[in-house]
């Protein structure tokens, strides 16, 4: 039985995780007494951020998720491992690449793309007990608790495939322990249960079972002091005891500490992990989680923890489309399949959110922001404060509340979603964040928008989308005059842009006349429809995040030499290479770009990306060939037709997906189809392929959605 405030919780445990991995980043691999004598006692974030830059903690369970969407609810282990091949790019971003045999997940990694299937990838059979039991079998953990709430034994067998892909013995048992421990939190409050519901799916005897168990009786004797429990661990388990980079067992030890000494206070167990050092951020991480499902969001201090978030995740994915995450938009996807598995259908409150039919921005958690953010244009010294509250609502319980201590008129408030990051919005570049825009030329912006009574002023509103390679907005011809404690319904189709890259989407709001505070409520907001734009490389840029990660601007790339040379991409590989723009929900769809082969036999573009090992590919081949090509974690080839091709010379190809349908077009002729009737990727971005040491130029790219007749 679902608890009826599963779908809260679900939520709490997803901010509780992003939250402790921030929490403890800064000090990571740091000793206790160094963090002691660089910070003192810990008492909350120990800097402040733009944005907090992709985390291979929080990378791991959003997308090891995705097997369930794949695969199905009962995909094998190495369906599992198939998942990684499909969303990790090849040896960058998403976690540590530190060596074949020194990195677990890298060395599994190579394991899958040399042939070897999970769970042999990452057994300590293939890859030695040192490497198999390091700490990533429980960091990449959550998820499988969070969908299976009570559930204990389902979380921990989830967790039990999941881990398999990349680790063994105690890296597996570890994984198994966390999820079943977030799984009972649903439930039950005392920490002791909680703690023996995770011993209670894993071996008796297992290392890990030991380490848990002596921390429980050492707390047990010395209930009041989490340093003498620090140095008693330090002793028996510390990392002089164990191999390899970061092993489990010492930082498993220290997360049983957190929530035991801080009887399960969210912020005491989230200072007392970061103060005792180790893997902070993973270990942060997975108290946050457990603490943040069973206190909800409640035992989150707001201030403190969560608005500092602002509800805004990023990842570094294959699929940069997927990489604009928002935690409230992550939590019903969860939720989703946590009913799908109990067989239940969601009732109240929460059922228009969890069957699709609310807006994409809901507003309905408490605190909950989405990721919104705030500009005041024409006023100086003014500020805009954005919060989350019930004083008013349009299509629930909450809104989205604008607050600006002064505005006169002629001044204006932009209210808006970032849709697009480039490396200036972050610090730094942990782990390689990668992105494609969320919302394109050719898509519809809606909103609801009032202001109270109280507000003296006259207040127009309109919707816009603004572009990053002009600097200029898209905008509605017409302003809305709002008429004071009435909602206002907005919508703005945004019209076909020449090599457009839409960075921000919001309501802007002008004050017409009068001067003095403004509040105004945001509520129902939503992004729809398809696309209808082109891409000029002439505009595009290369994004220099740091000397050793450097991204052609709206794409992600999964291998390879990516440049823009002129108004061209070049792309060039020694084995294969792929990249990727474009949104990930697009269905039926037209695109049409140049391709200019210069050396090999292999040039493509590629459509229905959904990864590195699932997409449709169309292009030249040799012997003067065309084809259509399917990958299914490699490429087969389903349709060909003749087409002598020349190196140096320009091709331009349409290629029309309609269901489960190709067409390909050269000069306006139908040269090519072919009907995939064996699971078709039905959605999916585009891009560009190349294999055997090719290397080509990509031009002139334009995608326009095709809408059923």
């Amino acid at each position: 039985m679902i608890p009826s405030d599963y779908l809260e919780k679900v939520y709490a445990g997803c901010l509780g995780k992003v939250i402790g991995v921030r929490m403890g980043a800064p000090v990571e691999g740091w000793t206790c007494e160094r963090i002691r004598r660089v910070y003192g006692r810990l008492n909350g974030y120990l800097m402040d951020c733009r944005n907090f830059a992709a985390d291979d903690d929080t990378n791991g369970p959003l997308f090891f998720l995705r097997t369930l969407e794949d695969y199905g609810i009962d995909a094998r282990e190495d369906q599992y491992g198939l998942t990684w091949l499909n969303y990790i790019p090849y040896e960058h971003g998403f976690f540590w690449w530190g060596g074949y045999g020194k990195s677990t997940e890298h060395t599994a990694y190579l394991n899958l793309r040399s042939g070897i299937p999970a769970p042999r990838s990452g057994s300590s059979l293939q890859n030695g007990p040192a490497v198999a039991e390091q700490i990533g079998g429980q960091i990449f953990i959550d998820v499988w608790g969070l969908i299976s709430p009570d559930q204990v034994e389902r979380a921990a067998a989830f967790a039990r495939k999941a881990a398999s892909v990349s680790h063994d013995g105690n890296g597996v048992y570890g994984g198994m322990f966390i999820a079943a421990c977030i799984a009972k939190a649903f439930v039950k409050r005392d920490i002791l249960s909680i703690i023996k519901s995770g011993l209670s799916v894993i071996p008796a005897d297992c290392e890990y079972a030991r380490v848990v168990k002596d921390v429980v009786a050492f707390h047990r004797e010395h209930p009041d002091d989490w340093e003498k429990c620090y140095r008693f661990l330090f002793k028996n388990y510390g990392y002089d005891r164990y191999p390899g980079a970061c092993h489990i067992i010492p930082n498993a030890g220290l997360i049983v500490l957190s929530l035991l000494y801080s009887d399960g206070d969210f912020s005491d167990a989230l200072n007392i992990c970061s103060m005792c050092g180790w893997d902070t951020d993973c270990n942060t991480g997975n108290v946050g989680t457990i603490l943040g499902v069973r206190g909800g969001l409640e035992g989150i201090r707001y201030e403190k923890w969560q608005q500092p978030v602002n509800d805004f995740l990023a990842c570094s994915s294959v699929i940069g489309s997927l990489n604009i995450v928002d935690i409230p938009s992550e939590a019903v996807d969860i939720a989703k399949l946590g009913y799908r598995l109990a067989g239940e259908t969601p009732k109240g409150k929460w059922e228009n959110i969890l069957s699709g039919k609310a807006p994409r921005f809901h507003f309905e958690f408490p605190g909950s922001t989405h990721g919104f953010r705030v500009r005041v244009e024409g006023e100086s010294g003014s500020e805009g404060k954005l919060s989350n509250t019930r004083e008013k609502s349009f299509g629930g319980d909450r809104s989205l509340k604008l607050a600006v201590n002064f505005l006169r008129a002629g001044a204006e408030v932009q209210v808006f979603y970032k849709t697009y990051y480039e490396p200036s919005d972050f610090q730094d570049s942990r782990y390689d964040p990668g992105f494609s825009p969320i919302f394109y030329p050719g898509q519809t912006i809606r909103c609801a928008v009032m202001v109270p009574g109280f507000v003296h002023s006259t207040v127009t509103a309109s919707l816009y989308g603004r572009d990053r390679n002009t600097g200029l907005d898209a905008e509605a011809a017409e302003r809305a005059d709002l008429v004071p404690n009435q909602w206002t319904r907005l919508s703005f189709h945004v019209p076909f842009m020449e090599g457009a890259c839409i960075c921000e989407v919001g309501v802007k709001l002008r004050v017409k006349r009068g001067e003095g505070p403004l509040v105004a409520y945001l509520d129902s907001f939503d992004l729809s429809g398809g696309v209808d734009y082109t891409v000029d490389f002439g505009k595009e840029r290369m994004e220099i995040w740091n000397p050793q990660h450097r991204e052609v601007s709206q794409f992600t790339y999964l291998k390879g030499i990516w440049n823009i040379e002129g108004d061209e991409l070049s792309g060039s590989v020694c084995d294969f290479g792929e990249a990727y723009t474009g949104s990930y929900t697009l269905k039926d769809y037209e695109l049409t770009a140049t391709l200019i082969p210069k050396l090999g036999s292999w040039h493509s573009v590629n459509v229905r990306v959904q990864g590195a090992v699932r997409s449709y590919a169309v292009g030249l081949r040799e012997n003067g060939m065309l084809a259509i090509d399917k990958n299914e974690n490699g490429y087969t080839e389903v349709a060909s037709v003749a087409f002598p091709w020349r190196q140096g010379k320009a091709y331009t190809l349409t290629v029309r997906v309609i269901k489960n349908c190709i067409e390909v077009f050269h000069q306006g002729t139908r040269i090519l189809s072919w009907r995939d009737g064996n699971h078709p990727y039905l959605t999916g971005q585009v891009g560009f392929s190349l294999l055997h040491g090719s290397h080509c130029h990509f031009k002139d790219l334009k995608i326009q959605s095709i809408v059923p007749s």
